[in-house]
């Protein structure tokens, strides 16, 4: 699987007051650079409603909300740290909110290429100091250099 990974979709301590903010953030962004096409930005706020994206972690807690492959035109991840966090739903227990500061949005192209990036994404989740370099890095190179290690 071909993965784009562009500092153009690092954006670090975005204010947002809901999940549906930052997946609408998250989701426009990913639409102007043309990764993915106009329905994508709905489509992942229903799908996040469906099918919650919190993960549970000790903090800081990360989601990977992502849309149906048909709706992506190039591979990507975006991602985004959140000054404070903003609660998601469990994505074991849907009842569960979960307190989020790391969103990495996936726009992935392929049909089974979701379970493969979501392995990659699960080496970022089981490691809380990574977790924890990624909300206190200083640049959008820096956190890009900690999600391309992480996925590579």
């Amino acid at each position: 699987m071909e993965l784009f990974l562009h500092e153009e979709l690092v954006f670090r301590n975005v204010f947002a007051k809901t999940k549906e903010d930052v997946l609408a953030f998250l989701a426009e962004k990913l639409f102007e650079k043309g990764y993915v096409k106009h329905e994508y930005i709905q489509a992942i706020q229903d799908r996040e409603e469906e099918y919650p994206t919190g993960l549970p972690s000790s903090e800081p807690g990360i989601a990977i909300p992502h849309a149906n492959f048909e709706m992506v035109n190039k591979t990507t991840l975006a991602i985004a740290t959140l000054k404070q966090p903003v609660e998601f739903h469990n994505m074991e227990k849907k009842q569960a909110e979960l307190p989020i500061q790391i969103v990495i949005m996936m726009a992935i192209g392929e049909p089974h290429g979701q379970v493969e990036m979501l392995q990659k994404i699960v080496s970022i989740i089981q490691d809380e100091p990574l977790r924890k370099a990624m909300i206190k890095t200083k640049s959008n190179k820096e956190l890009l250099k900690l999600l391309e290690q992480a996925v590579a």
